[in-house]
């Protein structure tokens, strides 16, 4: 299929025009465009604009708050609980990680509990925005039943997927963002819309069989097998029992139930760089694993040993400068 190379700033005008035209507010439309862009600059199309028609979709039907408030219910000195009130999880993500932040600075460490919010987009997004405050990040959410238990021919757990962030002083910040499936659901989606064929070891059709076929995809495969299985749970139960929302397969689905809201719940902690060693030492000290990790002798057919995030961080540093590629399909949609 066809692509359009877009500069991103029109590609965020674009969205923000379609969220507003669905009924949210200015200021949320400009934060969801925001991580949407964030996804599509760091070449993670899965989770970019073309999330843009299914959010629209949801707004109109009665699926997402369009005029949600957040609350929040400190508990103690470095934790809160966040109630976004079903609105977009963009949103929500970003203002419990901005007052983690501040629990953080204030505590050495916050840790915010989020409960009724949405899905928030690609995770990178906000432990970047924790990064750039010298703080250390690990942020969870769960997502509705897609992969298969280890052991298991059905679904149950979601995606679930973790980031980590670590802040450098001269260097870019190392991000870990990864579904603790093989890959996100949203790859699937990105090569159904671009008519590509997937590698046999991203999902399996309704027998669980694994497949090549992107539209007969039923179920993911966890990530390195019981591994992935048992990261899974791990992000569950951190993001859903411990914030006193749904988890397993009684979350409410992504793509159907439109008009339910889906209550799903997210973690976030921030670790101050300098809450065990001087802050300047940490951050140098990082700045020299990231150089040693590159001085490594790469294998055949590798150019150099990256750090986690920095293909990525590549990517963005090319798309800032030379366009975006989006799909023509999606294109046609933001404009019409």
């Amino acid at each position: 299929m066809s692509e359009v190379n877009i500069k991103e700033d029109r590609l965020r005008k674009l969205v923000v025009d379609k969220l507003i035209s669905a009924g949210l507010r200015e200021a949320h439309a400009l934060t969801v465009a925001d991580v949407l862009v964030h996804a599509d600059l760091r070449g993670v199309h899965s989770h970019g604009v073309l999330r843009t028609e299914h959010y629209v979709r949801r707004l109109s039907e009665g699926g997402i708050n369009s005029n949600s408030l957040t609350s929040v219910e400190n508990k103690g000195k470095s934790g809160a609980l966040f109630n976004g009130d079903n609105g977009m999880g963009h949103v929500i993500a970003k203002e419990a990680m901005d007052y983690s932040i501040k629990l953080s600075k204030e505590n050495g460490i916050g840790i915010v509990g989020v409960t009724n919010s949405s899905h928030c987009g690609a995770l990178s997004y906000f432990a970047e925005q924790a990064a750039n405050e010298d703080m250390v990040s690990m942020v969870v959410t769960q997502t509705d039943s897609a992969v298969v238990p280890f052991g298991g021919a059905d679904s149950y757990f979601g995606t679930n997927p973790i980031a980590f962030g670590f802040p450098s002083k001269n260097e870019r910040p190392i991000i870990l963002d990864m579904a603790t499936s093989n890959v996100a659901f949203g790859k699937i989606i990105n090569a159904r819309e671009n008519s590509q064929p997937i590698p046999d070891n991203w999902g399996v059709d309704k027998d669980g069989n694994t497949v090549t076929d992107p539209s007969v995809v039923k179920s993911l495969l966890p990530v390195g097998g019981a591994k992935g299985y048992g990261l899974a749970l791990v992000v569950d139960v951190l993001s859903g029992i411990m914030t006193g929302s749904s988890f397993g397969s009684s979350i409410v689905t992504m793509y159907g139930d439109y008009d339910q809201y889906r209550k799903l719940g997210h973690t976030i902690i921030t670790i101050d760089a300098g809450l065990f060693v001087d802050k300047d030492e940490f951050l140098t000290s990082v700045d020299k694993m990231i150089e040693e990790l590159h001085n490594v002798v790469p294998a055949e057919g590798f150019d150099q040993v990256l750090v986690p995030g920095e293909p990525e961080q590549l990517k963005q540093e090319n798309y800032s400068k030379n366009g975006i590629p989006i799909s023509q399909s999606v294109y046609d949609y933001l404009i019409s």
